[in-house]
């Protein structure tokens, strides 16, 4: 994705989200449900199975069309949705993998686990085994959430990258696979390509916290005039959670200035 078209993803994440503030699960819910309805639709793209792009877009309601986060109504209502075999009969495996973790991470916490992150010691060039723009436009933590204090979910992540990395704003972290992940670090920076040396070496880095796990996140953020200088820049931020979800790993990538 260029910097231009990257920009314009997130300057619209933040129209749409802007206006929905006020919004909670009485519009969330009826949203979720026409969505889903759509989905099993025989005009569906998919025909009537969902698939797990619909998914996406289904539960999209409960956070970036609304107020920004999952309530407790909200989180009550997916609780009787992800383990109900009416419900996920004509749901698709990676559909159903994606709904397990979002209603994961967004189990309804107002209040941030202690996440001691710290910055690498290594520079991303080091971790990645190759240099260049990706490597070049890296900042990377890591850390953990003390035993019986918590565990890595959507305020944590939020906070924490907030707090580490001292943006304007970070977005709501949502589930990626793999497979986007190397498509998100295959970005053009500034115009600029970057090797594939680069993508596989930060793929294997950041997979090494959440192979066995499967929890890879990822955000977008930005900053207003940051830097001292009158322009605006940003970017995204993948989060990497271990299996016991204490374990982070999250690396902030810088896209676009301007």
């Amino acid at each position: 994705m260029s910097s231009s078209l990257m920009k314009s993803f997130l300057s619209g994440v933040v129209l749409l989200a802007a206006p929905a503030a006020l919004a909670g699960s009485a519009t969330s819910i009826p949203a979720f449900d026409a969505k889903i309805a759509a989905a099993r639709g025989a005009t569906s793209p998919s025909g009537t199975t969902v698939v797990r792009a619909e998914m996406v877009d289904a539960l999209a309601h409960f956070t970036n069309y609304d107020d920004g986060k999952v309530d407790t109504a909200e989180r009550a209502y997916l609780t009787t949705k992800v383990s109900d075999a009416t419900f996920l009969t004509g749901v698709d495996a990676e559909a159903k993998t994606y709904l397990t973790q979002f209603y994961e991470l967004n189990d309804a916490a107002t209040t941030a686990a202690p996440l001691y992150l710290n910055w690498v010691q290594q520079s991303p060039a080091e971790l990645y085994g190759a240099s260049g723009s990706l490597a070049d436009a890296s900042e990377i933590v890591e850390g953990y959430i003390p035993r019986g204090l918590g565990v890595a979910n959507q305020v944590t992540l939020v906070q924490s990258a907030y707090e580490t990395f001292r943006t304007d704003s970070a977005r709501n972290f949502e589930p990626i696979t793999l497979a986007e992940l190397e498509e998100t670090l295959a970005t053009r920076y500034f115009g600029d390509p970057v090797t594939e040396a680069e993508v596989q070496g930060a793929l294997t880095y950041i997979n090494q916290i959440s192979r066995n796990s499967g929890r890879i996140y990822q955000a977008s953020w930005q900053c207003n005039g940051c830097g001292g200088g009158p322009g605006d820049l940003g970017g995204y931020i993948i989060a990497a959670v271990s299996s016991d979800r204490r374990f982070v790993r999250m690396v902030k990538v810088w896209t676009w200035t301007e």
